[in-house]
């Protein structure tokens, strides 16, 4: 079983990669038992998407959607 250390690292990383079938399937679980991992995994999706625009923010104006 997943602790949530672990969890919370698949959890960045499948936003980056495809997890393995033996990564997901403990994840799931854990998530499932997990209300802290599963809020991460709920937010996660949005923060990913929030630092991509901060990166193509120049500074001048407010970031576009």
């Amino acid at each position: 079983m997943l602790n949530c250390k672990e969890a919370t690292r698949l959890i960045s990383e499948s936003q980056e990669r495809e997890l393995s079938l033996l990564e997901k399937m403990p994840l799931k679980f854990h998530v499932m038992m997990c209300s802290g991992c599963k809020n991460f995994s709920e937010q996660v999706p949005f923060l990913s998407q929030a630092m991509r625009a901060f990166a193509k923010w120049d500074g001048n104006e407010p970031p576009r959607k």
